[in-house]
């Protein structure tokens, strides 16, 4: 029996540790080191008084079949309509014999995809739609500037060479300018001109004014296409009680099978011998303990792996220097139970409390640092403890650890959160009930700096025969979901095989190993 170190319990490390155990043939000793005292990653769902944050928003959608079809063993999708949909007379498409989530805890909702951006106190739709109200919105001058420029950039090409250029050839520089640069200023904390044109290719994969022209075009005409990029879908699978409770339920079946979780394991050392590695030291409760093992599957954010391997032995100092350099940035979310939101619903979409629709609210408003706003009661009816007359909402913030705001108290951040909302006229002062704050160190992996030269770290990597590096922080890439846990399938089938090349782990999130057309 070989024994298998995961570092990590969120999506790709739990995927990792059930495929190499759900053969049932007793090949493998499982045992998965978080460091965190919940498991999920940046994909769980925190428990606040009865009210569930979704740490990041998550969207249970893949255009890999494998995936929808491990989704959905998990957790089968609703037969029943949820609470809300029951109570507004909205049509869902239901599974026979599925579970009725007004009795059942394991079933997976769907739910309408609404997210907006929040520009010019007004709404526009996300990803940008080419219809009356945009236009309306935008007005008459922005509209003639911004269809020109789109004209522009159809024929006059810039070299890809950053994100700026990225956007401005897909949208034209007046929607960029709009739509795009402060956003990416606020996520990044950096220009899109400093940013490589990587991070576009890998989220907005094939999305621009002539996707959103062809997928109207279909919708206006009902012709049906499985051709659908991910930002544009209109339903998507969800948890009950959010992403969490999915990873949650993987847990349990990892530990059914006999594989270990152990929490509060931190992987700060990793001893190397003959060029393989042979066991991690991790802290657990100040103290330090040595786990060995056979085969090492790593998910910890890969910049802090080779630190702790070079804390316990010399290693190539070049492949040293560019994990030392790779930057990411931070995410905190202000928790605000509220009695109402101001915003009005003018959608034709029913609501529980008529608010608004969306599930994410993008803030494009330069004068507020937030980023996003989730509206959870839209995720899930199940979210909220009372859902008939309160509102729970996510602010969302990205950060620099250490920066000012990252250093603000729960009380000054939450406050803080609050007033950015009253601002912006979205609540009052007044409404908010309670509070709660969440940060995640290195939630999302940059694309800029010894990113460069990401290449060269990798083929270090690669020297180790038994390590196997696998989701969003063990590749520095902004995988979704989907993408870590392919990752992870694709190691373990490695594994399970003997193959030597990772050509197959690395590059599971380009479009061609993104098993379309399976």
């Amino acid at each position: 029996m070989k024994k298998v170190v995961i570092i990590g319990a969120g999506p790709a490390g739990l995927t990792a540790g059930y495929e190499l155990l759900k053969d049932k043939k007793g090949e493998y000793e499982v045992v998965i080191l978080e460091a965190d005292n919940r498991i999920g990653g940046i994909s769980k769902t925190v428990n606040v008084d009865g009210n569930r944050m979704d740490l990041g928003g998550h969207r249970f959608f893949s255009k890999d079949e494998e995936v929808m079809k491990f989704w959905k063993e998990l957790m089968p999708i609703q037969g029943q309509n949820s609470l809300d949909d029951e109570k507004l007379g909205r049509e869902k498409p239901l599974s026979t014999d599925g579970p009725n989530p007004e009795t059942e805890d394991r079933v997976m909702l769907v739910r309408d995809r609404v997210s907006r951006i929040y520009y010019l106190k007004k709404f526009f739709d996300y990803p940008i739609s080419l219809k009356l109200e945009t236009f309306t919105n935008m007005g008459l001058i922005r509209t003639i500037k911004s269809g020109f420029s789109y004209l522009k950039s159809i024929f006059v090409k810039k070299t890809e060479d950053s994100l700026e250029n990225f956007y401005i050839n897909r949208f034209g520089k007046v929607l960029y300018s709009m739509f795009f640069e402060k956003y990416t200023e606020k996520l990044w904390g950096r220009h899109p001109s400093q940013i490589s044109a990587d991070w576009g290719a890998q989220r907005v994969k094939g999305v621009s004014i002539s996707a959103v022209l062809k997928d109207g075009f279909k919708r206006l005409f009902k012709i049906n296409s499985k051709e659908v990029e991910t930002s544009l879908i209109e339903q998507f699978w969800y948890p009950k009680f959010g992403p969490g409770q999915l990873w949650e339920t993987l847990a349990t079946e990892v530990e059914n099978l006999g594989g270990k979780i152990l929490k509060d394991y931190e992987v700060t050392g990793v001893n190397i011998k003959d060029g393989k590695i042979v066991s991690v030291e991790c802290v657990v409760r100040d103290v330090i303990k040595e786990i060995e093992g056979d085969i090492f599957i790593s998910s910890m954010p890969v910049k802090d792996l080779v630190v702790a391997m070079n804390s316990k032995q010399p290693i190539d100092q070049n492949a040293l220097a560019i994990a030392e350099g790779l930057p990411y940035r931070d995410f905190i979310t202000a928790g605000l139970l509220i009695k109402r939101l101001n915003l009005k619903n003018k959608t034709k979409i029913k609501t529980m409390g008529n608010i608004v629709p969306d599930c994410w609210i993008y803030v494009q408003e330069p004068e507020v640092k937030m980023g996003r706003i989730q509206i959870f009661n839209n995720w899930s009816p199940y979210l909220v403890k009372d859902i008939e007359n309160t509102v729970w909402i996510g602010v969302e913030y990205f950060a620099n650890e250490g920066d000012d705001l990252w250093n603000m108290s729960e009380k000054e951040f939450t406050a803080f959160a609050a007033d950015e909302l009253v601002s912006m006229g979205i609540i009052e002062k007044s409404d908010v009930i309670s509070s709660h704050q969440e940060k995640v160190k290195k939630a999302y992996p940059a694309y800029f700096d010894t990113y460069k030269d990401m290449d060269k770290l990798i083929e270090y990597l690669n020297t180790f025969d038994n390590l196997y590096c696998v989701g969003r922080n063990g590749q520095h890439r902004y995988n979704n979901m989907d993408h870590s846990m392919v990752t992870a399938i694709e190691a373990v089938k490695n594994i399970k095989t003997g193959k030597k090349s990772k050509d197959n782990i690395w590059n599971v999130n380009t479009e061609k190993e993104y098993h379309e057309t399976k």
